[in-house]
């Protein structure tokens, strides 16, 4: 995809992971052919294009973790690894004609609203265009993050984040320090123990971690699922009840929530026999105040001579030597941080402009926090939506049924824009800033109630505590909030002038 970017188009989509893939083929059905997907990589995939570490996969369900319109029958396993997930999404893109659409190496520096045209200006590397709507999905795991260590600068070996893993580094015999124990590390030090030297963990807090119930599936089973359709929906709908079930038990059902940290600590006490390390992996906060983890291979290899948990955060480097916050002094050769990423206050968020040049982050700061109608709409941002917006993000269940939700919405968008506008444009909607307060007040208020607010240090929270991520619900309520936009929350804006593109 070497085509240069500018001229004018229907529909920009910023990013192409699950989100802006998914966008693209919706408009499209939606018979929108005029249409960019701006990528800064110089492939498609998202997460799945980034995160290559050792043992990177999937912890949702493969027969859930898929678009609904591209069903895929030939999954390898219950839980799909890295590698066919982005061939997953490199079929997709192929099947539903998306490729002519994809600009790769091109990354969007500035949108700006212009109010005279109605629509959007673009400045990327490649070029400049313009749009009349413009979809931003660069995901909640687009910018990753490393903490501020001191004396990190003076560590003579190589470090880098489990999100750009440097594969040209052969760690065979090597002393690595894993910093965190989300759900990244949860995969790299088992993948890590047998290869190298020592495996020391930096854990600031212990993660639950559930038995992942992970298979290979056998070809038999899949040419099944090819040729019974019935049976691959079945399995996915068994898998969405079990999401759904979760969910209620984090935002509604704290109470019963008791219970099942005493079934999880019941696998802990099962998993690990070392009184000690079972005391250092116990942890102190509500189950889903920060993200679950699910492996079957974490607690046994923390068990292995070769790995030594330090229960404390990473406190500073000198030279060679690592500091744990309980004083602790350790050796290493290469650190990798699984770390997470900046999940609130995303980058994107800070280039795209409304039309006086305030950036939608400048916006949430003065209007007193991240919000969005519906999940997906901002005031005073006419014809921009958001994939995976704020609280649009379900912890318990796949993502993917949220991004669908939102795909919906995004139809039915377009639908009401072309009724209104034509097919010359012009007009667009801006979120009412009361429909906008009245649909955070809500959130706020069943949002309190959940288990991410319950005082865990949740890396979902904004610098006031409060969740600005995630869907205070079921996957199913989310599809219901989002089945279709109601005009009575919209102002209808249009073109100040008419200018010839």
């Amino acid at each position: 995809m070497t085509d240069q970017v500018g001229g004018h188009v229907r529909a920009a989509v910023i990013g192409c992971g699950f989100g802006g893939l998914g966008a693209a083929v919706r408009l499209r059905r939606e018979g929108v052919r005029d249409l960019l997907v701006l990528e800064a990589a110089g492939s498609l995939g998202g997460t799945w294009r980034e995160n290559t570490y050792p043992g990177a996969a999937c912890d949702i369900p493969s027969h859930l973790y898929s678009y609904s319109f591209a069903p895929n029958p030939h999954w390898p396993r219950a839980f799909a690894a890295q590698p066919d997930i982005l061939a997953y999404l490199e079929r997709v893109a192929d099947t539903f004609g998306v490729r002519p659409h994809l600009r790769l190496h091109t990354t969007v520096t500035a949108a700006r609203w212009q109010p005279e045209r109605a629509r959007w200006h673009l400045t990327t590397n490649r070029g400049e265009l313009t749009a009349d709507l413009l979809v931003t999905a660069a995901g909640m795991h687009s910018a990753p993050k490393i903490p501020d260590i001191p004396g990190l600068d003076t560590f003579p070996g190589t470090h880098f984040h489990s999100a750009c893993w440097d594969h040209d580094q052969d760690l065979t015999g090597r002393r690595v320090a894993v910093v965190g124990t989300g759900a990244s590390a949860t995969q790299i030090v088992p993948a890590l123990q047998p290869a190298v030297r020592q495996v020391l963990l930096f854990q600031r807090h212990a993660p639950w971690v559930l038995p992942k119930f992970d298979r290979p599936y056998p070809r038999a089973e899949r040419r099944l699922y090819d040729r019974l359709p019935a049976l691959r929906l079945l399995q996915r709908g068994r898998f969405w009840a079990v999401g759904e079930v979760r969910s209620d038990l984090l935002t509604r059902r704290l109470r019963q929530l008791t219970l099942a940290e005493k079934l999880v600590a019941g696998h802990l006490r099962l998993a690990v026999r070392d009184p000690d390390l079972r005391r250092k992996l116990r942890p102190d906060y509500r189950m889903g105040c920060k993200r679950v983890t699910f492996s079957n291979t974490f607690y046994p290899a923390l068990g292995k001579e070769n790995v030594e948990l330090i229960a404390s955060g990473l406190a500073r480097v000198e030279g060679a030597t690592l500091i744990g916050q309980d004083g602790s002094r350790h050796e290493a050769d290469t650190i990798v941080f699984a770390t997470g990423f900046h999940n609130v206050g995303r980058p994107i968020t800070r280039r795209i402009a409304a039309a006086d040049g305030t950036t939608l982050a400048e916006a949430w700061d003065k209007t007193g926090g991240i919000r969005a109608l519906r999940g997906t709409t901002m005031d005073g941002f006419p014809n921009l939506l958001m994939m995976g917006g704020p609280q649009a993000v379900s912890s318990s269940s796949s993502k993917v049924l949220m991004i669908e939700a939102q795909l919906d919405y995004l139809g039915d968008y377009v639908r009401h824009l072309d009724r209104l506008g034509g097919p010359g444009g012009g007009v667009a909607l801006d979120p009412e800033p009361g429909a906008v307060r009245a649909w955070n007040a809500t959130m706020r208020r069943k949002l309190t109630r959940t288990v991410w607010e319950t005082g865990c240090d949740s890396p979902y929270l904004d610098h006031e505590g409060r969740d600005v991520t995630h869907w205070p619900g079921t996957t199913t309520a989310f599809r219901r909030a989002t089945r279709q936009v109601d005009l009575g929350e919209y102002r209808v804006v249009r073109a100040v002038r008419e200018t010839a593109a």
